[in-house]
């Protein structure tokens, strides 16, 4: 016996308002009309309710779709600033994952580096060369104290002479008054001075007597050879300019976004590995420029490495002795 399938048809109510429903026997279990209407005028009031909430929940839908892409949009412009910071911070990622392009400047072939510079690296930037732009200044009181810490550093159980006196030769000026010297570097050469004799003070006692190895009879002098070796690293540097434009300046810019005295700490590595330099090539006074060259192409070598984070990475650094 064939089943029987009952399909529900809607029609218009009566002149009462009422709708009749009408029951139709089929002998086939086929359904030859969709049971959801397409026109809206067939609809029925409860069928209208479910359109009407179908239509509401697309809207949500479509809402909460719009909220998750602008979450996500927002979240990857976080994820690429942090990911900017980081480059800021530490140049040395870029550099050591892509390479550039070699170009040459003042004669001589770098790597042309794309420079990102934080605001931290900017204002220890701005104040160093700063620093750099103050004369040494015989008549300022504070400049005389300086120099009175100086030697009262470097022989502490020594009365400080006056500023003009031969004494200041033991300590390797050229002349009884060491204002003369400071002529070219100025007053940062003597804070450089100063920082090495606190902060690492006896690797400063060992280089101002000459107490380790073979010395040559024609000495450095110390004083004035520190001078030079601040000059030298503010070229190296490329320090009064806007901007490091050398590989060793843009190194350094590196390191000063880590330590704040960087600089100094530097000067104290160079002068300590200068003296290294010295030993080795057995030299004497008439030698020094060409030790002092030796150890700027040795500093450069020791900055460009991928391991130096800060000073303390250098090879060097372990040299100095506090």
């Amino acid at each position: 016996m064939a089943s029987k399938t009952v399909r529900r048809r809607l029609h218009q109510g009566d002149i009462n308002g009422t709708d009749h429903e009408h029951l139709h026997k089929s002998g086939s279990d086929s359904l030859s009309e969709p049971l959801l209407r397409n026109s809206r005028c067939d609809e029925s009031p409860s069928e209208a309710h479910d359109h009407a909430n179908y239509q509401d929940f697309q809207e949500e839908q479509r809402k909460e779709s719009h909220h998750w892409t602008y979450f996500c949009s927002q979240l990857i412009i976080q994820c690429a600033q942090c990911l900017a910071n980081i480059i800021i911070c530490s140049g040395s990622l870029l550099r050591r994952c892509l390479p550039f392009p070699s170009i040459t400047h003042n004669g001589q072939d770098r790597k042309d580096l794309p420079l990102f510079v934080s605001p931290l690296q900017q204002e220890r930037l701005r104040n160093l060369q700063q620093r750099l732009e103050v004369p040494y200044n015989g008549t300022c009181l504070d400049h005389q104290d300086a120099l009175r810490q100086l030697w009262k550093l470097a022989y502490p159980n020594r009365d400080i002479p006056s500023l003009k006196s031969e004494r200041w030769k033991e300590m390797g000026w050229q002349g009884p008054d060491p204002s003369t010297d400071f002529r070219g570097c100025g007053f940062i050469s003597l804070e450089n001075l100063l920082f090495f004799a606190k902060k690492y003070p006896d690797s400063f006692q060992r280089l101002l007597h000459k107490q380790e190895g073979e010395r040559a009879e024609w000495e450095y002098p110390f004083a004035v050879a520190g001078i030079n070796i601040s000059f030298m690293l503010v070229q190296m540097l490329d320090l009064q300019s806007g901007g490091p434009t050398t590989m060793a300046g843009i190194h350094f810019l590196e390191l000063l976004g880590q330590d704040e005295m960087a600089f100094d700490n530097l000067y104290c590595v160079a002068f300590q590995m200068m003296d290294a330099q010295w030993l080795a090539k057995r030299a004497s006074y008439m030698e020094f420029n060409e030790v002092l060259k030796s150890t700027k192409a040795q500093l450069e070598r020791e900055l460009a490495l991928e391991d130096v984070y800060g000073i303390k990475d250098l090879p060097a650094y372990n040299l100095l002795k506090r």
